[in-house]
């Protein structure tokens, strides 16, 4: 497993607030899954792709109202509802359940829109199914649970319809990639994943920490996978939805998924995130599309800088090996003359004196706070092997340990 530590700001009078930290594996290994192309089963439109519609059913109207708007932007191509509602509090409203199948297949029939629809039980499934619900999505706090994962895809064997994933509420791609794993197993091979970004416990801009890294890495060990970004739910509020959505673009995700109701202000759930279809579709009006490949001169001078960039890397990965060579060596020394590994004023002058240089070339503070942090925890970790060489390792560097020997 590998640990990074995300920072959240350089603080006068502090050297830095660690905001949280987070697991993940890192496979070179990219995944076998039997995928069918996100364009062999959602219509071919205009670019991005977008996936819109209330947050929850709420009623008839309220869903042929937003329909009928929403089918009118190029861009939209599924219309979304949640009609079974996973809230916190018995106390909220948790959705019109089956009675919104017949209003989806309404939508369907006028606007030629497909629908979407979360399930977490077999039962919403079999109810979907029923009423030809065209895509169904797996919702986060669904995907947490590897047992309701199991009971989904149970009901799910057999049957050729679209599954969309959404990633886990905690931050853990071994979970998210569970999911996916199961499902295709179970013969679904339309499969997407979606980015929705993971819960925070403290206070911060965005309702859910996008940490971009995380589907980066998903796309990176499942080519074929289609990634589509939920920018409500990572925003929760409407004036970031256009800066998170741009991102997603730039960053080549598959799509976005926004929430639309007719009066957002007074929706039933999640009103601070919700857009009309008139914002809607001034917000997709301002996106940038860019292009994933350029012209024979751009592809020519791009590889040139790719290969600069490999020559560094290679120099970078000499250096960081001489490196941790004489962390090595000063780990025996300390052995020797009974010294603690750790040097409290050592690593704080480290700190200071790399962050004041980095800053001085250009380098960003939190990018190099996480470099250091990661370099000093594994010159720990080697000279604490050398301190004690047949000392039992904790659980989760034994586990590190196992995987990185299965790779080798």
């Amino acid at each position: 497993m590998v640990k990074a530590t995300f920072y959240k700001s350089v603080m006068p009078g502090k050297l830095w607030e660690v905001c949280f930290d987070y697991f993940y594996p890192i496979n070179i290994m990219e995944k076998q899954l039997d995928i069918i192309p996100l364009s062999d089963w959602i219509p071919k439109g205009s670019s991005p792709l977008v996936i819109s519609g209330p947050c929850s059913a709420e009623s008839y109207t309220q869903v042929m109202d937003v329909a009928r708007k929403l089918a009118a932007i190029p861009q939209v191509r599924v219309f979304r509802a949640g009609l079974w509602k996973p809230r916190t509090r018995p106390s909220a409203f948790e959705g019109v359940g089956e009675v919104g199948l017949q209003w989806l297949k309404d939508v369907q029939q006028e606007t030629g829109l497909l629908t979407a629809v979360e399930v977490a039980r077999p039962e919403h499934v079999e109810a979907c199914l029923k009423n030809n619900v065209d895509i169904l999505w797996l919702g986060a706090r669904t995907v947490v649970n590897p047992f309701s994962v199991q009971e989904l895809s149970e009901v799910l064997k057999g049957v050729d319809i679209p599954v969309m994933v959404k990633n886990p509420l905690n931050p853990d791609i071994s979970l998210w990639l569970g999911a996916l794993e199961r499902l295709n197993q179970a013969g679904i091979r339309k499969l997407a994943a979606i980015h929705r970004g993971f819960y925070y416990y403290r206070h911060a801009l965005y309702r859910n920490q996008p940490m971009w890294e995380i589907p980066i890495e998903l796309q990176r060990q499942i080519p074929d996978l289609p990634v589509i970004c939920d920018p409500s739910h990572i925003c929760g509020r409407r004036d970031l939805l256009l800066q998170v959505s741009q991102k997603a673009l730039d960053l080549e995700m598959a799509g976005l998924m926004i929430e639309s109701h007719i009066d957002p202000d007074h929706a039933l759930t999640d009103a601070n995130q919700q857009i009309t279809p008139f914002d809607l579709e001034t917000l997709l009006g301002s996106l940038i599309v860019r292009q994933t490949t350029g012209n024979k001169e751009f592809e020519t001078k791009l590889e040139m800088l790719r290969r600069e960039i490999d020559k560094m890397d290679a120099e970078l990965l000499d250096i960081l090996s001489r490196r941790m060579k004489i962390v090595d060596e000063i780990g025996q020394y300390k052995k020797e003359n009974n010294i603690t590994i750790l040097q409290i004023r050592r690593w704080s002058d480290i700190i200071f004196d790399r962050l004041n240089l980095g800053s001085r070339i250009g380098l960003d503070r939190e990018f190099l706070l996480q470099m250091l942090q990661l370099v000093h925890e594994e010159s720990i970790r080697r000279q604490e092997g050398i301190m004690s060489p047949g000392e039992i390792m904790n659980p989760e560097m034994e586990k590190f340990q196992e995987e990185k020997d299965s790779l080798l």
